[in-house]
């Protein structure tokens, strides 16, 4: 008989810098780039090969625009945790 496969370990992912596609942002991701950080704060949408989310700067929330990236490409963001979340 075969050996059954052994079980492959998973490494957790840290909450800081995890990279993801575009369209798996969550309103509260935090991104960051030459122009500053940003937050996003609606859900992401495609069109035509290209992904869009609202987002608005950290120090500025009265003010928002639309940030957009190619859809294939990964991003790099920071994702609030569980315990952030309760603050």
């Amino acid at each position: 008989m075969a050996r059954p496969r052994p079980e492959k370990k998973r490494e957790p992912q840290a909450a800081a810098g995890t990279k993801i596609l575009p369209m798996e942002l969550q309103v509260g991701d935090r991104l960051a780039d030459k122009t500053g950080d940003w937050e996003v704060i609606a859900l992401p949408y495609s069109t035509g090969g290209r992904t869009h989310a609202r987002a608005q700067k950290i120090d500025q929330p009265a003010s928002w625009e639309i940030r957009n990236w190619d859809a294939v490409k990964h991003i790099s963001v920071k994702r609030a945790t569980a315990e952030e979340d309760k603050r």
